[in-house]
């Protein structure tokens, strides 16, 4: 019998079946059989033959491709919401992909609210519905989850999950040491600074859920074919020159369908190339071994020591252990023909988690190994699904990539799948560029690396260093030489923060030592980022407060040439714009206009800036040529993708008469702001700045040091300030300019650290945090972009109008501390007593000297959320499981008279 012991001890001395990747079949060692620790799988059931289980129809709404969880829980989903013409189609059977062998853990508490809530949907689904639906019983068993603390860093990270908790009625508990010992005898506790117990985590069987969730689609009315492998996609343009889907080729017959879901884990990729379309993930060995049996481990909860890197799942008498390693093994050529197939365990690359797992339960010294599971799985390149609608083709849509956790999250994700394809709101999964996408070193690297940070704490300044320095700004060189410390943002590098110690460039990646690589020595960057690895306030406040202060006292200047730069022209181009954005954009060239657009639910999709143009040159980035109208839309470039998906869509849905084109690399952009701002920018552009000559939310074409630009008078920091784009080929030149004409007047460089402070101060909007696209332009505080006034139809607005008429039920609010303590959001908020919601954003403010945090509330009572309501209430935030008093605001802390940028100061 083979011993855990064995393997940590004496790793370089052990029996050849320990140190062979091939089977345990040696009888002079160790042995152990490769086989999943279920009781039942269902490699023997289904038709037992090469001949599909039944004969494809000739046409179905939807074809979900895939029959592992993801693909299960959405064809289960669409059935659910009444669309009973859905065909699961399965190369082999039920499971036999990366499913079958899946650990099956649920743990309901992440460091994101948007998973919590998926979670609590899978939960729902393996724990409550299926059973009700079918009378099976799913093979859920509630044994409760334990995340193991051995540091205050990490027992932070827990506390901040406990009060998230709350927010969602999560049970969880932090315990000292001796209490752990209490509810876990069987653990050490030498090491432990803490930890966060959830009594009703658990886990799930990948057979019992599966076959359940099959048995409830199927009475719905869904059709699942086994043992039927897709052999292609066919993709036809339409008169408008857009790609479609239209049918599904099998070796059995074609299925025609406008609808195809690309649920097919490792082999998404694959399938995606039969359409055309790109699927940014790759395959990895995944592994856990089984133990023999453990006296006393019944019953016991599942654990996760994060700092070993290792997880135990309770298996009835036994333990699986397993975890992420640094240097995991890709699988390169994925096979057509693995079903219900493992590798062999390599044990130099397992061995890692051997003697953290013997560290955390002592009894695995002396406990034999039953059998090892590698099997492959699909990660990414941020470690969260790839899930929407293909860019590239419409009615392909993704539901991928699930970073080992597709058994816990498949119920939401299958949830929001089904929900998009059926209300018609196609979301698509546009995060990364599509420059990226097709980027194999980039897959690999962001991928290696998340899939190697799994398990560290969540910082709220972390950075990664893999798949960096893919899209640089034409001032990346200039700034990088003073100090400019980057963040990376859709491949782009953007200016963070600039540090007094000089130039920190970001390097190749060096894959943390893995793969015999040599790591970087004296990194800076990589140094500056381990300073900020703290929940704390991080040991660079004091510079972000100098950028900020500098801003508004005197000017700074922010490199923003990462933003998205788009133009809507041609013949119905107003017609476009007056469907697309909520506020009216309509008006005379030169006018710039704050606006949103919505979906069809009235949810927020962006929040943008569009101007009026005139036609300019041909081949001109700065000023297009166009027949008819021209509108320049300028976007935060995070979520440019998405903004340039969204559009697009809308187009083509409405067959309006106009294009979109993309000018984000062609031109640069740099913001100047602060009171001296219009001193110092007289002294560079060849026009009046004056209030009456270039009124704010205006824009013109004009010349700083001899070049073109185009300038706006804009703030998204509360200042007075002018926005200057500026062709690629000049922005150095026109920085360089306007950074001598700042000298004598202070003027320094301020990065996007600065800007998340002075932008919350002022109560300006982050989409991604405090805008979502299940928030509205009423609970968001943004009704004053709607042209409710106008009879101007607008996308989104009929949803609006009914929500205005029903009541706002959950609104967005200002909250700030008289205490000066850290947030960063996903801290619950107090009202009266109860829990009334979380906060989605939070900074601290250096003008007003006080943290300032954006969260949506509700009223426990279930009524509407007024003014009266927010105003009326006794606030507290609570951070880490400690409350702090807070202050509610109807109007921004700072400048709530919107004077300085209009000029009065």
């Amino acid at each position: 019998m083979s011993y855990l012991s064995r393997a940590w001890r004496v790793p370089r001395r052990l029996p050849a079946p320990w140190r062979s990747p091939q089977p345990f079949s040696s009888s002079s060692g160790p042995t152990a059989k490769k086989s999943v620790p279920y009781q039942k799988t269902l490699q023997e059931e289904g038709p037992g033959s090469s001949e599909p289980s039944r004969p494809p129809p000739a046409s179905a709404q939807v074809v979900v491709v895939g029959g592992g969880s993801l693909g299960c829980q959405t064809t289960y989903h669409l059935a659910k919401m009444g669309l009973s013409d859905v065909l699961l189609l399965e190369r082999d059977r039920l499971t036999s992909g990366t499913t079958w062998h899946t650990a099956g853990l649920l743990w309901q508490l992440r460091p994101s609210d948007v998973e919590v809530e998926l979670l609590a949907h899978t939960r729902d689904v393996v724990s409550r519905d299926l059973p009700a639906e079918t009378g099976l019983h799913t093979g859920w068993v509630e044994n409760g989850g334990l995340f193991i603390a051995s540091n205050k860093q990490r027992l932070d990270e827990y506390k901040r999950l406990m009060s998230l908790g709350k927010v969602y009625g999560v049970e969880s508990h932090v315990l000292s040491p001796s209490q752990t010992k209490e509810l876990y005898p069987l653990m050490n506790i030498d090491d432990l600074y803490g930890t966060l117990y959830v009594p009703k985590d658990g886990t799930m069987d990948p057979a019992g859920t599966c076959s359940t969730l099959a048995r409830a689609a199927t009475a719905r009315g869904a059709t699942i074919i086994e043992n039927c492998p897709v052999t292609g996609i066919q993709v036809r343009t339409d008169d408008f020159g857009v790609k479609r889907v239209h049918a599904v080729e099998t070796a059995h017959g074609t299925i025609q369908t406008p609808c195809v879901v690309n649920c097919a884990g490792v082999w998404a990729r694959a399938l995606g190339r039969l359409a055309g379309v790109h699927v940014p993930l790759v395959a990895m060995h995944h592994a856990y071994v089984v133990t023999e049996r453990i006296e006393g481990i019944q019953n016991m909860p599942n654990v996760r020591d994060h700092d070993a890197s290792v997880y135990l799942r309770l298996q009835g008498d036994a333990l699986s252990v397993g975890g992420y390693e640094s240097n995991p093994i890709f699988w390169e050529e994925v096979s057509e023909k693995f079903a219900f197939g493992l590798f062999d365990l390599d044990w130099d690359v397992f061995m890692q988690h051997i003697e953290g797992a013997v560290n955390r339960v002592p009894v695995l010294e002396k406990t034999g190994i039953k059998s090892t599971v590698c099997g492959p799985e699909s990660f990414t390149a941020d470690h969260k699904p790839l899930m929407g609608e293909a860019p590239e083709v419409r009615g392909f849509f993704l539901g991928c990539g699930f970073n080992s956790a597709g058994m816990m999250l498949g119920g939401g994700c299958g949830r929001e799948l089904a929900h998009w394809i059926i209300h018609g709101r196609p979301e698509k999964d546009m995060r990364f560029h599509h420059s990226l996408t097709d980027n194999n070193r980039w897959i690999r690297e962001r991928s290696h690396e998340s899939y190697a940070k799994n398990y560290s704490v969540v910082f709220p300044h972390d950075e990664p260093l893999a798949g960096r320095n893919v899209r640089k700004d034409p001032l990346h060189e200039e700034l990088l030489r003073q100090g400019c410390v980057f963040q990376e943002r859709h491949g782009w590098e953007r200016p963070g923060w600039f540090s007094p110690g000089g130039a920190a460039p970001v390097l190749d990646y060096d894959y943390y030592g893995a793969y015999g690589r040599q790591r970087h020595r004296d990194y800076t960057y990589n140094r500056l980022l381990g300073d900020e690895y703290t929940f704390d306030f991080p040991p660079h406040h004091d510079i972000i407060k100098k950028e900020c202060l500098t801003c508004r006292n005197a000017l700074a200047l922010f490199d923003m040439s990462y933003f998205g730069k788009f133009y809507l022209v041609g013949p119905e181009a107003t017609k476009a714009a007056d469907w697309l954005f909520s506020a009216d954009v309509s008006k005379a060239p030169g006018s710039t206009v704050y606006t949103c657009m919505l979906n069809g639910q009235g949810g927020v999709e962006s929040d943008l800036t569009v101007s009026r143009i005139s036609p300019g040159a041909p081949g001109s980035p700065l000023a297009p040529a166009f027949e008819g109208d021209g509108y320049y839309l300028a976007i935060g470039g995070a979520v440019a993708q998405h903004n340039w998906s969204h559009i697009t869509t809308v187009l083509q849905d409405m067959k309006f008469q106009c294009k979109l084109l993309d000018c984000s690399e062609e031109l640069g952009m740099m913001s100047i702001q602060g009171p001296l701002s219009r001193a110092v920018l007289q002294e560079v552009l060849d026009t009046d700045l004056s209030n009456e000559a270039f009124p704010f939310s205006t824009h013109k074409i004009t010349t700083a040091a001899g070049c073109q630009v185009r300038a706006m008078r804009l703030s998204f920091v509360g200042e007075m300030g002018w926005e200057l784009h500026v062709p690629r080929a000049d922005c150095v030149k026109v920085y360089r300019a306007v950074m001598q004409a700042g000298a004598r007047h202070g003027i320094a460089n301020a990065g996007y650290r600065a800007i998340d402070s002075l932008s919350i101060e002022k109560g300006y909007r982050h989409w991604h945090a405090d805008l979502r696209p299940d928030d509205t332009p009423l609970e968001s505080g943004l009704a004053f972009t709607c042209k409710l006034k106008s009879s101007i139809p607008f996308l989104g607005r009929e949803a609006v109008e009914a929500q205005k008429a029903k009541g706002i039920f959950r609104r967005l609010v200002c909250f700030t501390t008289e205490e000066k303590v850290p947030m960063f959001g996903l801290e619950a908020v107090w009202r009266d007593g109860k829990v009334v919601g979380h906060i989605r954003r939070a900074d601290f403010g250096f003008a007003i000297d006080k943290t300032i945090a954006y969260g949506y509330i509700r009223d426990p009572a279930g009524g509407p959320v007024s003014l009266d309501f927010v105003k009326s209430g006794s606030y507290e935030l609570e951070r880490m499981g400690v409350t702090f008093p807070a202050r509610a605001h109807t109007k921004s802390p700072f400048d709530p008279d919107n004077k300085r940028v209009k000029g009065f100061y």
